[in-house]
């Protein structure tokens, strides 16, 4: 079978897939996880979908995906450990962390402690920064290691899972979408004229 046209903003990551497949998975994934701005969850889910559809195996690709994701984060706790908050405040704003967004991300992350190492592997943003946020707030790296893995693996579970189940039918998807992308679009249409009717009504409320 050939590999699935990929829908959406996926789409993009069709070449990198076809020409480099789980080695693409992995390096994405491993950059975006210690700060590098790489869209990990968009080519996990994408690869899912190949799978899915026969091009990959997703035994392979959540293997590889949870790998990439553990190491990426504790290169960024290897970087916030060691390079402290002097570091990211010169180096932080190249990886979208400039001094006001860290601090009030690492204000968040002491609060809540080991749990929100979890929950960050799910959050944009917290996902890419958590291991560096965790460095330098001095979180002990075996604790940091293990809500780090769990994290992870419900990350790539769910993900992969998900975009697995749609790539075996992904046929019947594209069918569907195509049936009824008129009436989706009169929807979307119609929606962003409420907005800016919303938007247009209070503001002459506001005045």
């Amino acid at each position: 079978m050939a590999a699935p046209p990929l829908p959406g903003p996926l789409a993009h990551l069709a070449p990198l897939l076809t020409h480099y497949g789980y080695w693409a998975v992995g390096s994405v994934v491993l950059l975006e996880d210690f700060g590098v701005p790489a869209p990990g969850e968009t080519i996990l889910i994408a690869a899912g979908i190949y799978a899915g559809a026969g091009e990959l195996n997703i035994v392979a690709v959540a293997a590889i995906a949870f790998t990439a994701a553990v190491v990426g984060d504790n290169i960024g706790y290897l970087i916030g450990h060691t390079g402290g908050r002097a570091f990211v405040h010169r180096w932080g704003r190249y990886v979208f962390l400039p001094p006001e967004r860290f601090q009030k991300a690492e204000e968040f992350f002491t609060r809540h402690g080991g749990k929100i190492v979890v929950v960050a592997r799910f959050v944009e943003g917290l996902r890419q920064v958590n291991g560096i946020i965790a460095g330098t707030s001095g979180m002990p790296w075996r604790r940091f290691l293990v809500f780090n893995a769990i994290g992870a693996a419900l990350w790539v579970g769910l993900w992969a899972s998900l975009a697995y189940v749609a790539g075996t039918h992904i046929t019947a998807i594209y069918d569907e979408i195509s049936r009824y992308q008129l009436y989706a679009l009169i929807a979307l249409a119609a929606l962003v004229a409420a907005l800016v009717l919303r938007h247009v009504w209070r503001r002459r409320h506001q005045d």
